[in-house]
């Protein structure tokens, strides 16, 4: 969060969402409050979805970049993602794309630049995009997954895909991952791969490699 601060050269509000139902972090954040910080809390702790629904509604801004609590910019990341999202073509972009195997079941990494969806890590979008799109399916309590459905969700309105190179931005240790047991995670990855499977089996036309 803090690197936010250090590095955005665009006039930017933050947004962070208290979903760890963690007194302490509540504490906290309280204390951290400033001008361009604002603290939504979920009382109680809702499903990853739902607590990233909450960030966008709470949003004033045009753009919306969302950032996984385990990025760290290294620089201005902000501004390469506002001017590939001035091209109206685009819908959501991000440093992390990801295309799909010639199937919607299986998807990999890929530099782009026309992606199939962006990975959650951090992507950007319009604010009105989202909400036309319904937001996050709050189904996804896990967070796996549900950023290549809300990438389909945009794009099945028109739009494109976007991997930007270069971004200045470190991933570290995904914390929820880390923190769930092995065979809990993949219970829940699987879960959300039959929930995508559900609403967009059929949909190959959304695969740009196709």
């Amino acid at each position: 969060m803090l690197s936010v601060f250090t590095h955005c050269k665009a006039d930017f509000e933050a947004v962070v969402v208290d979903n760890s139902g963690d007194p302490r972090i509540a504490g906290w954040l309280a204390g951290s409050a400033a001008e361009r910080l604002r603290v939504v809390g979920l009382d109680p702790p809702l499903g990853f979805a739902a607590a990233v629904n909450a960030g966008i509604e709470a949003a004033v801004g045009e753009v919306v970049v969302l950032f996984d609590p385990g990025v760290e910019l290294k620089g201005d990341a902000i501004t390469p993602l506002l001017e590939v999202l001035a091209d109206p073509t685009v819908v959501v972009a991000g440093p992390f794309g990801l295309r799909g195997r010639g199937t919607l079941k299986e998807f990999d990494e890929s530099a782009g630049p026309e992606v199939d969806a962006v990975e959650g890590y951090c992507m950007a979008f319009r604010r009105a995009d989202a909400l036309a799109a319904g937001g996050f399916d709050p189904r996804f309590r896990f967070y796996r997954i549900s950023d290549v459905e809300f990438s389909f969700r945009l794009r099945d309105r028109g739009g494109r895909a976007v991997a930007v190179a270069d971004v200045p931005i470190e991933k570290h240790v995904h914390r929820l991952w880390e923190s769930t047991e092995p065979g809990e995670r993949d219970r829940l990855s699987k879960r959300n791969m039959y929930r995508f499977l559900d609403r967009w089996r059929g949909r190959e036309d959304l695969l740009v490699g196709q």
